[in-house]
């Protein structure tokens, strides 16, 4: 696969994803929905991620609100391109 098809195979399930979120959730993801669909097992460890900065997309606060919030586009993206590079190891180790 070249990566142009690689990308709009990615852009393809990253707007399928991002439709069924936001339906879910809206425009902003925050709290346990935010932790859980990056990965994170707890709030505790995405704190930590937020922390030393590794979470892997872009996360910010708004204005009298608690938590962190990121947009839900993002979200998708993240998870869409998480899951077409495991697809693409796989097949590299065949």
């Amino acid at each position: 696969m070249t990566s142009r098809f690689d990308e709009s195979i990615c852009e393809s399930l990253a707007s399928e994803l991002e439709a069924d979120l936001l339906k879910l959730y809206g425009p902003n993801m925050f709290g346990k929905s935010l932790y859980i669909a990056l990965g994170y097992g707890s709030g505790e460890a995405f704190r930590q991620a937020v922390s030393r900065k590794t979470v892997p997309i872009p996360v910010f606060s708004i204005d009298k609100r608690k938590g962190k919030f990121a947009l839900t586009k993002d979200v998708a993206r993240w998870s869409a391109k998480q899951r077409l590079e495991r697809v693409i190891n796989e097949e590299e180790v065949e």
